[in-house]
């Protein structure tokens, strides 16, 4: 015979007038807020990918502009 040993309940339902609907409703809740284990870490998006890329810029303008335009940004 395995060995059995007492355990005691996690949740006590006192309201004797409780449904079996508002008890799987409190559970429900309950594990929902124990089994949060957070997000995965997000990767860091590479600049070739950014959207960002596709917004136009505004050009330079004044002495050497047209110089400054060939340059990277």
């Amino acid at each position: 015979m395995a060995d059995v040993t007492e355990q005691t309940p996690i949740l006590k339902v006192i309201n004797p007038d409780a449904t079996p609907e508002e008890v799987a409703a409190l559970v429900a809740v309950f594990s929902a807020l124990g089994a949060a284990a957070g997000e995965p870490p997000k990767r860091p998006r590479p600049a070739w990918s950014n959207p960002a890329r596709g917004v136009r810029r505004t050009h330079r303008h004044g002495d050497g502009a047209w110089r400054a335009s060939g340059l990277p940004r």
